[in-house]
């Protein structure tokens, strides 16, 4: 696809805290079968992500979570783009966040062959270039069954 036309982007990411943001959403969806977070909220000196899930995560499990991230930053996995079209989106892509007035040309972002989704903002060239991952802490609302992590990456 020759010089694909994006839609606007109107953040600044802080390109480490952005890309951990895609692999912690990965991890979730891989540990707990939930959906990536609807409620992220990333910047530079600490972020925060909700997910829905059907238990409160052990300590036990938050401690995998924060093993998995510093593992998967550790294997300096390559952070690379594709551009499609609506139409030709892999099988495992959804757009179903998309805005209504999105591009016809979607921009993927693969991090290794661990996770790829459609996204426009700034993210590191491989995973090592994010620093390290520290859980801050994380609260648990049973009436809802979400699940915040609020973690900050440090380089």
């Amino acid at each position: 696809m020759d010089d694909p036309i994006l839609n606007s982007h109107n953040k600044e990411e802080f390109p480490p805290a952005h890309t951990a943001e895609h692999l912690l959403n990965q991890t979730m969806v891989r540990m707990f079968g939930c959906e990536r977070s609807r409620n992220a909220h990333i910047e530079r000196k600490k972020s925060k992500m909700t997910f829905i899930v059907d238990h409160k995560p052990t300590r036990k499990e938050e401690k995998e979570i924060a093993d998995r991230m510093n593992q998967l930053i550790a294997d300096d996995l390559p952070v690379t783009f594709d551009f499609v079209t609506r139409d030709n989106l892999p099988d495992d892509v959804s757009i179903d966040r998309l805005p209504d007035d999105a591009s016809e040309a979607i921009r993927l972002v693969r991090i290794g062959d661990y996770d790829v989704c459609p996204c426009i903002g700034k993210h590191v060239r491989s995973t090592s270039q994010i620093g390290r991952f520290e859980l801050l802490g994380t609260n648990w609302d049973e009436l809802t069954r979400s699940f915040r992590i609020r973690f900050k990456v440090v380089q």
